[in-house]
């Protein structure tokens, strides 16, 4: 049957679009940033199909023989969405990359879910838009990924989630059904968006081939700084004073602890408890700042001259430049109102401490759109060590009545939490949902629900 179905696919794809083997991790990463695949763990095949039709021709094979398949896309994931393994195919969409049309009439980009994100942001801009979407892993996460999980980003306290952007969409379903719908209308009444349901789906309903993103018109110049404060009650009142003197396109917090781990000791006479990266469009900042700090509840702050400070202070929030390796890596990201994030944070991190002596605990985060970012160094390689910090961390998000995923999705790193965020009743939507859309079972098999 593997035989068979091989042919098939090699025949439609050609040998560089159906590998198999150690060829396979040659060309393609075939887990994301969150474990790594051996030898012994690789897939049946990688498909790598250079158009919509043979994506829906490809997967109208793998249906056929029932055939379990994994969508992937830049493979820059924290949850396990992507990941493949032994039984199944992965369907990579990096060859079907490339910007179709920037209509500067309607302000909208026709983009092929493999283009990398950096790419399409670079395209609109040589045309006088702004692609309003961002994420740190911009130089390699791929369109199709970002909208398969609705990523959220460095910018969302003013652009939004990646939803808020997508006005149209072309995806293929299990059994190879195209459904396209490529609209450049902002306002679409017409029945059910399954945009909006295949977006952030993380692959388990359609697998994502081209879209149509809404543009916006450059901003005016950008101004940035790094503030210090010493209460995160002085965080929320720097917030509230920017989002109503300002257009606030960022408000980044950090942590005394992952302040210093990004390099930034010695910006500032002392090491604050909290530091903000604030960025606002047009002017305006300079006068807020100096009313904060009049007041009080700004310690200290440094504006960016030039593009390098601005830049500077970015690599502090982005891990441009730690001061040491981080050994046995942990993420988890959160959402919370943000008036519960001090009390979560402080919480959190001393019951983590106590259950998990010798643990690293780095937190920022988001502030203006509500998710926390905990980085985490363990002090061991102990398999029973993610369990027991996710039942304490989401624990203590449940209490707050938070989501266990704020931008990185669920995949299966999640899956078994899903019911600190979800009710019952959610789940078997969500798993009526799959059923209808994939019977059969064969996308993404496994992840989310």
């Amino acid at each position: 049957m593997t035989a068979d179905l091989i042919s098939e696919l090699r025949t439609l794809l050609g040998p560089a679009g159906c590998l198999t083997g150690p060829e396979m991790a040659e060309v393609a990463k075939l887990s994301d940033k969150t474990t790594e695949v051996s030898e012994a763990e690789l897939p049946v095949a990688l498909l790598r199909p250079e158009s919509v039709e043979q994506v829906s021709q490809a997967l109208a094979i793998c249906h056929r023989h029932n055939q379990p398949v994994v969508p992937q896309g830049g493979m820059t994931g924290l949850a396990g969405g992507g990941n493949v393994g032994p039984g199944e195919v992965a369907l990579s969409l990096s060859r079907l990359s490339g910007i179709e049309e920037i209509d500067p009439i309607a302000g909208t980009m026709t983009v092929r879910a493999g283009t990398v994100l950096e790419t399409a942001q670079r395209a609109a801009e040589d045309a006088g838009f702004l692609l309003p979407i961002d994420l740190g892993s911009r130089g390699s996460c791929q369109v199709g990924g970002v909208i398969s999980t609705n990523a959220g980003g460095l910018r969302v306290i003013r652009q939004g989630m990646t939803r808020q952007h997508l006005l149209g969409i072309e995806a293929v379903q299990a059994d190879g059904t195209v459904l396209s719908h490529l609209s450049k209308v902002t306002k679409d009444n017409s029945g059910y968006a399954l945009g909006q349901l295949i977006a952030g789906s993380e692959g388990t309903l359609a697998v994502v081939t081209r879209a149509v993103l809404a543009l916006k018109p450059l901003p005016r110049a950008v101004e940035t700084a790094l503030c210090a404060l010493d209460s995160f009650d002085a965080v929320i009142r720097l917030l509230e004073r920017a989002r109503r003197d300002l257009v606030l396109s960022a408000f980044e917090v950090m942590w005394s602890d992952f302040f210093i781990f990004g390099g930034g000791e010695g910006l500032f006479p002392e090491v604050p408890p909290f530091t903000v990266i604030i960025e606002a469009e047009g002017a305006g900042l300079m006068e807020t700042l100096e009313a904060a700090l009049e007041e009080g509840y700004v310690q200290d702050a440094l504006v960016a001259q030039s593009l390098t400070d601005a830049r500077r202070f970015w690599s502090l929030r982005e891990f441009g430049a730690p001061i040491r390796p981080i050994v046995n890596l942990y993420n988890l990201d959160i959402s919370l109102a943000v008036g519960d994030m001090e009390a979560f944070a402080t919480a959190c991190a001393a019951e983590l401490r106590a259950e998990v002596p010798g643990i690293i605990i780095y937190i920022y985060g988001h502030v203006g759109d509500g998710n926390l970012h905990l980085t985490l160094d363990l002090p061991s390689t102990d398999p029973s060590l993610p369990e027991r910090i996710c039942r304490i961390a989401y624990g203590h998000v449940r209490a707050r009545n938070g989501s266990i995923s704020a931008e990185h999705g669920i995949g299966t790193y999640k899956r078994d939490w899903l019911p600190y965020s979800r009710s019952p009743a959610e789940i078997a939507a969500m798993r009526a949902i799959k059923a209808a859309l994939d019977p059969r079972g064969l996308l993404n098999p496994g992840k989310v629900i």
